[in-house]
């Protein structure tokens, strides 16, 4: 009897893990988005293209693709896709110089390509195939990262994407992240975190920089802007968003209208009235406002618990995983998503100069949604290979 238990209790401990909870935080965001899609769009939807329904419609079928494609990812064995680490890299490259003669502009930027009758980010491409990448480049180095040689090489492999991302998409947020995801990668792996220390002051001083040098700009300009490029405009509209109303500053003060007459429990989900043609791309960038107008300050501190709980969920996966390269994946998705939720926020809330950046799962946008969809599913990957400890 006794053999029998302990023969019970070893297949039982060699079960896969299978986290249901990073599951069910990600169904609850991508549910949760559809409805403030929803809420958000219809006036315009219905004004546009005579069907208030249109972009939920759409982000439900990228959703359902996404979701199929997760499921898929998820039951591969995640070391299988180490070796499209490098062609990953290169279809990043390919697909970003593709933008020049056959991409589709959009608000002044060129940042989508259109494949029958679904849109495509090369952006989006490029965040995942970068985890991949650098994952991989990282473990094959092994202890060589922590010498200078190493160390540099690992962070300046993402400059090229994150410069073609920059120029040719002119999306620096996205470029910003592809940054960021590498300095987290090489962060978790290499010990010596006074170089880190040294590149976050360098950030810090070349931001401040840019500000000083757009303000100075703007002085010297006797207050006229049309010499300056539109990110000095952004700069100064941050600075005081009032005196650029009717220009870079508008969508700002709409938001931040928005955030300030929702209270603290909201005008109630599909009340709000910035999104009545007031405050524009209400369903994409400035999704977290129209929520925190509906739904009010507690809306919004919902909102980002969970994402906090997502995070959680991700680190836990991370500290577990069954070796490196799936450590290394997990802190890549954890580092996109954390990023882009801090940058989104940030910007809705004119903590940091406008940019373009959506919210992960809620905002409107298909590629996005997808691709994020296939992160999870990696991280899902990882968290099979996990085996549950002795009891």
């Amino acid at each position: 009897m006794a053999e029998r238990n302990r023969t019970r209790r070893r297949q039982h401990n060699s079960e896969n893990f299978m986290d249901y909870s990073l599951l069910f935080i990600v169904l609850f965001l991508l549910g949760f988005g559809m409805i403030m899609v929803y809420s958000t769009s219809s006036y315009e939807a219905n004004l546009t293209y005579g069907d208030s329904a249109y972009y939920l419609k759409k982000q439900i079928f990228a959703t359902i693709l996404g979701l199929i494609a997760m499921m898929v990812v998820a039951n591969i064995p995640y070391h299988f896709w180490e070796r499209f680490a490098v062609i990953g890299y290169i279809v990043s490259v390919v697909l970003i110089f593709l933008i020049i003669p056959f991409g589709h502009e959009s608000h002044g930027a060129k940042r989508w390509l259109y494949i029958g009758p679904i849109s495509l980010q090369p952006a989006e491409v490029a965040k995942l195939c970068m985890i991949l990448f650098l994952a991989s480049m990282i473990c094959t180095m092994g202890k060589q990262i922590r010498h200078n040689k190493g160390f540099w090489m690992v962070l300046l492999v993402p400059m090229p994407i994150a410069l073609m991302l920059w120029q040719i998409t002119r999306n620096l947020s996205s470029a910003i992240i592809v940054v960021g995801i590498a300095a987290l990668m090489l962060f978790v792996a290499c010990p010596d975190y006074k170089r880190f220390v040294l590149l976050a002051l360098a950030g810090i001083a070349g931001a401040a920089l840019v500000v000083y040098a757009s303000v100075h700009m703007a002085a010297s300009q006797a207050g006229e802007t049309e010499g300056m490029g539109f990110r000095f405009e952004r700069i100064l509209a941050w600075l005081d968003p009032e005196a650029y109303a009717s220009g870079k500053g508008f969508q700002t003060i709409q938001a931040l209208y928005a955030i300030g007459s929702g209270g603290i429990l909201g005008k109630g989900l599909g009340s709000s009235m910035q999104k009545l043609g007031f405050l524009p791309e209400a369903q994409n960038d400035m999704i977290f406002s129209i929520i925190c107008e509906e739904l009010g300050l507690f809306g919004g501190f919902a909102v980002i618990i969970m994402f906090v709980m997502l995070i959680w969920r991700f680190m836990v996966i991370a500290n577990n995983a069954p070796d490196l390269f799936g450590a290394l994946l997990v802190v890549g998705v954890l580092g996109h998503v954390a990023i882009q939720v801090i940058l989104n926020i940030a910007v809705v809330t004119n903590t940091i100069p406008n940019t373009g950046i959506s919210l992960p799962f809620i905002s409107y946008g298909g590629s996005s949604v997808m691709f994020l969809l296939i992160e999870i599913g990696l991280v899902l990957s990882v968290a099979r290979g996990i085996r549950l400890k002795d009891l």
